[in-house]
């Protein structure tokens, strides 16, 4: 179950490669995001994501440049405090097609609400909402790139980029 919610919210982080390009950096410091997954049996996930400028963006491009080029279509529309993008990714050989609509502020809240069609996920079609705020400065103990699941388990994402995606081991 531990992998399962792992993998559901680092998927969520994988929408980015088509959004990478187009996102505003978001504020350094502790962010608190919510995710609600329609059609689902995954539960609504609430995390925290410790970042500064360098970690948001390799975090927004999915753990490398070599995201950027999995999508042949990404179609970006601006209005006020509101972006959509449309874009079809392929990773693995399997083709996902995406609408996003974020409205907000990346310096202190926004939210996205992503629609997506897999060939790759059960089911094909999945819609999820991500609530994310600012909660202030990282605290003490975390360094860009931690992030804090709901059940306090805690990983760093450039760690684990280090171990080529490996969650860290169990602890007794």
């Amino acid at each position: 179950m531990r992998l399962v919610r792992v993998i559901s919210i680092l998927g969520v982080i994988g929408v980015m490669p088509a959004l990478a390009a187009e996102l505003p950096s978001r504020k350094p410091g502790l962010w608190e995001m919510k995710m609600e997954f329609e059609s689902r049996t995954t539960p609504a996930q609430t995390m925290r994501q410790c970042i500064d400028a360098s970690t948001d963006q390799m975090m927004q491009s999915n753990l490398g440049p070599s995201s950027q080029n999995a999508c042949s279509k990404r179609d970006v529309q601006r209005s006020a405090d509101t972006i959509t993008i449309d874009s079809v990714c392929t990773v693995g050989g399997k083709t996902t097609t995406s609408h996003a609509v974020i409205t907000g502020s990346f310096d202190s809240a926004y939210t996205m609400t992503v629609t997506s069609d897999s060939a790759a996920a059960p089911g094909r079609k999945s819609s999820m909402t991500m609530a994310a705020k600012w909660l202030g400065p990282c605290t003490g103990d975390q360094k860009p790139g931690d992030m804090i699941m709901g059940n306090g388990m805690k990983i760093n994402v450039l760690d684990m980029q280090k171990r080529g995606g490996q969650l860290p081991p169990r602890r007794p």
